[in-house]
């Protein structure tokens, strides 16, 4: 059976992915910070699909050595990762001149470097079989600088860049890598804002795209892939 590794897989578009990889009979290890929603999740997994291998496991994404930890135990329960999501990251909106100090470490460090280590981690495997996919959940503002993105544009900028880097190093390896780009998902990141949940992206068709896209013949690969709400772009000044 194949397997999915979900950082992130607690709510909003990695939970959404880890139902749809268990309910194509995948097995799912998925990772996140809060161990109470980790297991809410896994029992929901086991109860709608009883034959799949379920692991979740409590990580704190800012530490290199918690994520290599976590790696080894996935790699334990399964013979291989055969796609890997990188989908932990935060958001907190501010003006690079008015954010508080150490706000740029922190997106860093949960938005870019755990998705460079868990990736580190899971390689070598992938690169002795020559087969895998990652994917890395990116952002509009990946790309497009928005007013009052700060340190969190900064953050997944470099996320694309990182994406970038590793789709040519990759390539003799056969290890696809694909960046997803969304704008305003109906995620907790955008709680509270006063617009109905019809002007946003439903986590469930970034979930279904993803299912799509690992689906595609070995010789193909979607390199990056730009979603957007029919409606256009929100701006957050909050």
């Amino acid at each position: 059976m194949s397997a999915i590794l979900i950082s992130g897989g607690t709510r909003g578009i990695g939970r959404a992915i880890a139902r749809q990889f268990a309910r194509n009979h995948w097995d799912v290890a998925i990772c996140g910070r809060n161990s109470r929603a980790l297991a809410e999740v896994a029992d929901q997994l086991r109860a709608i699909y009883p034959e799949g291998k379920f692991l979740a496991h409590a990580v704190d994404m800012r530490d290199p050595a918690a994520i290599r930890d976590f790696v080894k135990q996935v790699q334990q329960q399964y013979a291989a990762i055969d796609v890997l999501v990188n989908n932990a990251g935060i958001f907190e909106p501010g003006a690079v001149n008015q954010e508080p100090e150490g706000q740029l470490s922190r997106m860093l460090e949960v938005n870019l470097l755990s998705a460079y280590h868990l990736t580190r981690a899971i390689l070598p495997n992938m690169m002795t079989r020559k087969q895998g996919h990652i994917v890395n959940l990116c952002s509009t503002a990946s790309y497009k600088a928005y007013p009052n993105g700060g340190s969190y544009s900064i953050s997944k900028f470099a996320l694309l860049g990182f994406s970038r880097n590793l789709r040519e190093e990759l390539k003799p390896y056969r290890i696809k890598v694909t960046a997803i780009l969304p704008g305003p998902t109906l995620t907790d990141s955008w709680a509270g804002y006063p617009a109905p949940a019809e002007r946003f992206i439903p986590p469930d068709d970034i979930a279904s795209l993803i299912w799509q896209l690992t689906q595609l013949a070995p010789q193909t690969v979607v390199e990056e892939v730009l979603l957007r709400p029919m409606d256009g772009d929100i701006e957050s000044n909050t």
